[in-house]
């Protein structure tokens, strides 16, 4: 998956890239109303959901793709990390014989391969997921200017896959993120990863540098919580 390496990449400079990666797993911590002892974790990265986690738990296992992030996710008692793709078959046979009480993902199930696959598989080993998914509003007015699709999946792309499999809370929210320069802008916008591997051609890099007169990037986000199976 070229996304793995767009991240590994810039691994050991994406705790400065990441603020809404940050914003969003301290949401979704804030959010649980329970202390789950069983965790699940896809897309761990290098430690935004469990650098949140502030109570004991029995076992916590963090899937992420890139041997980098993995290496840089914080060590602790009772916490497996792996690095696993978590569209591939060898996630689906690892997983299969386990349960958890709640699986936890920030700001990564929306490069899922096949998303429904990935619910559907997650559905046989938990009753409670929470999740926050970038959406492919993120960075439109690029996509605009550049005459590009996202290559997130959109907002109802998402509700279709979680709800073919739960009854699900979602809530959308549109975050702007400011900058003092252009540089710092662009910046961001190749070292935070949320651009996935999908890059511009020169030309339309530097049309784009050109034409963009926003001192602000978009995001749209999507949180997902399961509240029963179907």
């Amino acid at each position: 998956m070229e996304l793995k390496n767009q991240f590994s990449k810039y691994a050991k400079e994406y705790q400065s890239y990441n603020i809404i990666q940050q914003i969003c797993a301290k949401s979704l911590i804030r959010e649980l109303k329970t202390k789950p002892k069983r965790i699940l974790e896809l897309g761990c990265g290098s430690g935004q959901i469990f650098s949140n986690i502030s109570w004991e738990f029995d076992f916590y296992k963090a899937i992420d793709g890139s041997i980098s992030m993995c290496e840089l996710h914080p060590k602790a008692k009772n916490l497996e990390v792996k690095c696993l793709n978590f569209d591939s078959d060898e996630f689906f046979e690892e997983i299969k014989e386990e349960f958890y009480d709640i699986v936890l993902s920030s700001s990564a199930l929306q490069w899922a391969d096949n998303l429904e696959k990935v619910v559907c598989e997650l559905s046989k080993i938990t009753k409670d997921i929470n999740a926050v998914l970038f959406t492919s509003n993120t960075f439109k007015t690029i996509q605009k200017l550049t005459n590009t699709s996202s290559p997130i999946l959109d907002e109802e792309s998402i509700k279709n896959a979680f709800s073919k499999y739960f009854s699900c809370e979602f809530e959308t929210i549109f975050y702007k993120l400011e900058f003092d320069s252009k540089k710092e802008l662009f910046d961001y916008i190749k070292k935070s990863g949320v651009s996935g591997s999908k890059e511009l051609s020169f030309k339309k890099a530097k049309k784009l540098y050109q034409n963009y007169d926003l001192n602000y990037l978009e995001f749209e986000v999507i949180f997902v919580k399961t509240i029963s199976k179907l």
